[in-house]
Parts: C-alpha cells; structure tokens; sequence
C-alpha cells in the first residue's frame, strides 16, 4: 500500500473503538502548529509541512486495492485543509476520487472544508471538526497556525446546514486550561447549537516534545501536570495518560453536557469504553451510513 493503509495507531481494541478504516494524509507535516500535538514525536520536520510526492498518483492506484464502501479517514495526522491545500487542493483532488464509492469521514480544524461542500453532498460523509476552546486568545497561543474557533462554529453551520453531518471533537482537554465545566459546556453548546450531532473527546497525552511546547508557553500549568501526570506516570504505548480518576471525572461531565443538550458521546484513546454511548461507532462514522 502507498499512502492508504488500515487505521490501527494503537493496535488496541480497548483504546481505539473505531470501526476497520483506510487513512490517507495528503499532507505531510502540519502548519496549524498545535503545542499539544502529538504527530510531531514521530514524523520528522512535522512543522515544515510538504506536499505528498505523486500523491493521486499513488492514491489511484491504492484505491484499486480497496473495496468500495470502504471507510476512508481523511486525515490522522496532519490537517487535509491546513493552509497549503489552498494552494495545492490535494485534499478536493482526493475527494473528487473517494466521494462516489466510499464513506468519507474528514478531520479537520479549519473552515477550509467548508469549500469543498459540493463533493461532500455526493458521498456519505462525516466531518469532525476540533475546537478546544472559545477563547479567541488562548486558541491563537494553544494553536497558533489554525483558525479562530468562531471560523470553525461557522464551519459546522454551513456544513449542517447544507445536510452534512458534523461531529464536534471536543479533543484534547488539558488540565487547567480548558477542563473547567464552564469551558466545557461554552464549545458543547456553541457547537450543538450550530448542528454537531455527536462528541468525541480525550484528554491530553504527554510526549516530551509536546510537553516543552506546553510549557514553555504556558508555564503556570507546571505545577498542575506534576499532580496529574507526573506523579502517577501513568504510561501507555510512550504516552503519559492523565490519572484515570480525573479522566473518567472530566470525560463523564463532557459525556453528561453531550447528552443534556441531545448529542451523542463516545471518548477516544482513554481505554474507557463504558463512557461510549451504545450501538455507534465512537468516530462518529455511523452518522455518515444513515
């Protein structure tokens, strides 16, 4: 395979529930910059992004190894709709192959997507959008290189709107920045409120790279990732989880705001499989086949 290949990042049932999927990254690398991300520990130069060399190229020729109805992730590690997809349109190229024989399931940060809404109505299609926060400020510092979240509540109206389902990712929540209650139900209601129909959320994981950006910006949380982290070191597969009592804690009042305001939930990556609403696909998937 060249650059589809199964979905399976953590080779685990109990921490990934997805269905069996194919991911494809036209883009290697990401400019949104994220502190927390995690994609920068294992893929060199990740914020200095590139195109993929002969990528629909390879694509087309992958697609001849895959069978239609597949689901299809676009993408898992770096924005399809980051900046240079205006300039380079590999992520609607791959869409314009993909939205007649498979489910397309889009993860993105930017209203970028909001272009390609024409392609999306021809497929079964999900879009997850991230959004950590409300505050115009703290998301410049936490992502400098991404749109502001109001671009991406306007993202999820058009796109709900036009009868595309959206999913909010609510992802990830670190400690003492945006775990408050009140943080939590502002982007659960912002974003219900503009026509996501379903959750997903997690928390935080360390990796050493990601923890120095986190740090260096915002020094003050030291003290509270000592006694979350630190203390308890917690490691599963090369990442520090958060204590699980403060996981299942936050992820249940996330999971509880969900439901009060008539979305679904389903947590991701945290091994808590009882948070999951019963009878769909945590990724959200399961809106696209309706």
């Amino acid at each position: 395979m060249g650059y589809l290949s199964p979905f399976d990042p953590w080779r685990e049932r109990s921490l990934c529930t997805c269905p069996f999927k194919y991911t494809v990254n036209p883009y290697t690398g990401c400019q949104h910059g994220c502190l927390y991300c995690y994609a920068s520990s294992y893929i060199r130069g990740f914020f200095s992004p590139r195109p993929k060399s002969n990528f629909l190229d390879t694509v087309r020729r992958d697609l001849t190894r895959i069978p239609q109805g597949a689901i299809i992730n676009i993408s898992s590690s770096s924005d399809p709709y980051q900046p240079l997809e205006a300039r380079y349109l590999y992520t609607r190229r791959l869409l314009e192959l993909v939205s007649s024989n498979y489910v397309v399931e889009i993860v993105t940060k930017s209203d970028l997507v909001v272009r390609d809404l024409d392609l999306l109505l021809k497929a079964r299609s999900v879009v997850s959008v991230t959004i950590t926060t409300l505050d115009e400020t703290l998301a410049k510092r936490l992502e400098p290189g991404a749109p502001p979240p109001s671009k991406r509540i306007r993202a999820i109206e058009a796109l709900a709107n036009a009868g595309i389902p959206v999913v909010l990712r609510y992802d990830p929540i670190i400690p003492g920045l945006n775990d408050s209650k009140d943080s939590i139900s502002g982007v659960l209601e912002a974003a219900i409120a503009a026509g996501a129909m379903h959750v997903i959320s997690s928390t935080y994981k360390i990796k050493p790279d990601n923890l120095a950006r986190m740090l260096s910006t915002f020094p003050d949380l030291e003290a509270k990732l000592s006694q979350v982290y630190r203390d308890r070191k917690s490691r599963v597969r090369g990442y520090i989880y958060a204590d699980k009592e403060y996981r299942y804690s936050v992820l249940s009042t996330v999971r509880d705001i969900a439901h009060r305001l008539g979305a679904s939930f389903a947590a991701c990556r945290e091994g808590l499989t009882e948070l999951n609403d019963k009878g769909i696909t945590c990724d959200g998937t399961f809106l696209a086949c309706r």
